[in-house]
């Protein structure tokens, strides 16, 4: 199994959850309704990477994410990713009402920093993202729909949760294209505090 560093000791999670359409504004930016409960679908163990690939057949999209990680049954640990997105096959199979799976849950379509202990107020965690040190992205808990809490409560009417799981909390607005030789720097902040901090750079 493909693992992550927790407070650098490997943890190895069974699955990574994800919330679409989380933030307003990147439900607007990419003309998807509002819905009326919170969009949940998976990404396997095998997805999990600590690079960031492009391809030169297949559009691949980057979404910033704030991640939270699972320990005893609670949100212990945060950190940053990047959920890695085939876009132009993820609208085509939407379109059909098919499943996300082939854009969303291949290998390398989540990429992650290192983890830490948080025990803090979760509340007050954000996002921010670079691309060649430009700002590309921003957001936190205070723009989100449903917030980590309530993502957590609703995730256990239908799943086990193991230590190591990851929830992936969506990606605010300012998604886009990635290119061979970005930069992509990706940080969180406990209010102005900064937590976590992990580049790539993409080949």
């Amino acid at each position: 199994m493909r693992s992550v560093k927790l407070n650098g000791k490997k943890i190895y999670p069974s699955k990574i959850i994800c919330v679409g359409r989380n933030y307003v504004d990147h439900i607007r930016e990419l003309g998807n309704e509002i819905p009326a409960e919170p969009v949940i679908f998976l990404k396997p163990n095998s997805a999990i990477s600590s690079q960031v690939r492009s391809s030169a057949d297949v559009d691949i999209h980057y979404e910033g994410e704030m991640v939270l990680l699972v320990l005893a049954g609670r949100l212990a640990g945060v950190g940053f990713g990047l959920d890695l997105t085939k876009r132009q096959l993820q609208t085509s199979l939407k379109a059909k009402g098919l499943p996300w799976e082939r854009a969303k849950a291949f290998d390398g379509a989540a990429v992650f920093s290192e983890f830490v202990i948080f025990d803090g107020n979760i509340d007050d965690l954000r996002l921010e993202l670079y691309i060649n040190g430009r700002l590309a992205q921003q957001g936190g808990c205070d723009l989100m729909m449903h917030k980590p809490d309530s993502i957590l409560a609703e995730v256990r009417t239908f799943l086990s949760l193991e230590d190591g799981d990851l929830i992936m909390t969506g990606t605010p607005g300012g998604v886009g294209e990635i290119h061979p030789g970005d930069e992509f720097t990706g940080k969180i902040f406990a209010g102005q505090e900064p937590v976590v901090e992990a580049s790539w750079v993409v080949r």
